[in-house]
């Protein structure tokens, strides 16, 4: 028996709670469907759907066998995609990004974690933005990176959405730090230092969109990565800046206080993302390890349920 084709057939159905759509999404006759479903209730000797002539209900048995099937298609496909990277001469290197706004603490407890998940894959991780993430996913250069929502993921699988909230680094002597939560509004007449667009487009001009609505539109919008660069900006002239709290500089400067934002208007949104049928053991590995270097800086929500990626921090998924 084909045990993977007929636990693709089970958890089609089981998702569709319908043999003709089931059918349809696996590109398939809905009579060879109910022959598989039916062969592989026999093999296992447990019913796992019943039906009627209007529909079909997953039962006790199946339900406790979907997270099980979910697993082995999930781990199949993670064998496949490694036996790619054999074939194709990539085994042992896995080429990863991540964004420079990612804190030199952060990477570290990465790197650590990853080399203890996966031993055996060399790590060649590159500083890129958004943008040149996307452009080196096109070309094939690149197998897994951090990449920053809103943006383009064609051809690309995501895991689960990160949510880093950001706050305002302003001068000690701006009127706003005297607050615990500064409204955007409370900015205004200042000018904004924020990354270059072309960076990452959707995401520049949602950040500006989102400060508009809330009562705020920068002077001017002087653009910067450094972050000596930015401490300069902000102390040089009336300028402020957005960042989450664990990506301030180290140690912090005298006359530069962070702020929380009053609402969390602002937030960084991430996730993992891999080349379309290119997931194996080591892009697991990266994922995990990424999202628990995150969920370290105790400044991370998850903002959707976790796919199946053996993801293990303990927190509240919330929409």
């Amino acid at each position: 028996m084909d045990l993977l084709g007929h636990l693709r057939c089970f958890v089609a159905v089981a998702e569709e709670s319908h043999f003709g759509r089931a059918a349809a999404r696996l590109g398939m006759g809905q009579p060879p469907l109910s022959q598989r479903i039916q062969r592989l209730e026999r093999e296992l000797g447990i019913r796992l759907f019943e039906r009627s002539s209007r529909h079909v209900t997953i039962t006790h048995g199946g339900t406790l066998l979907l997270a099980e099937a979910r697993e082995i298609l999930t781990r199949s496909e993670a064998l496949l995609a490694t036996a790619r990277r054999i074939r194709d001469g990539e085994s042992g290197l896995l080429r990863a990004a991540l964004p420079p706004d990612v804190s030199g603490e952060t990477i570290a407890a990465l790197l650590a974690d990853f080399a203890d998940r996966q031993a055996g894959t060399e790590l060649e991780l590159h500083e890129l933005t958004t943008a040149q993430q996307l452009d080196r996913f096109g070309a094939g250069a690149l197998d897994v990176g951090l990449v920053h929502h809103p943006c383009d993921v064609s051809g690309l699988e995501i895991g689960p959405l990160l949510r880093r909230e950001l706050g305002v680094l302003l001068r000690h002597d701006h009127p706003a730090a005297q607050l615990t939560d500064v409204p955007l509004a409370a900015l205004t007449g200042h000018d904004l230092v924020l990354f270059p667009r072309a960076d990452a487009p959707a995401l520049h001009d949602e950040l500006l969109t989102t400060c508009a609505r809330n009562g705020y539109t920068p002077t001017a919008v002087r653009h910067g990565q450094s972050p000596s660069f930015i401490r300069g900006l902000i102390l040089s002239s009336q300028a402020v800046a957005f960042s989450p709290r664990d990506t301030q500089p180290a140690p912090p400067h005298p006359q530069i206080i962070w702020r929380h934002l009053a609402g969390t208007p602002l937030a960084w949104r991430h996730s993992v993302a891999w080349r379309q049928g290119h997931r194996d053991a080591a892009v697991d590995a990266f994922a995990e390890a990424v999202t628990q270097a995150l969920w370290g800086t105790d400044t991370v929500s998850m903002d959707q349920p976790l796919p199946p990626l053996h993801l293990r921090p303990t927190a509240e998924y919330w929409l």
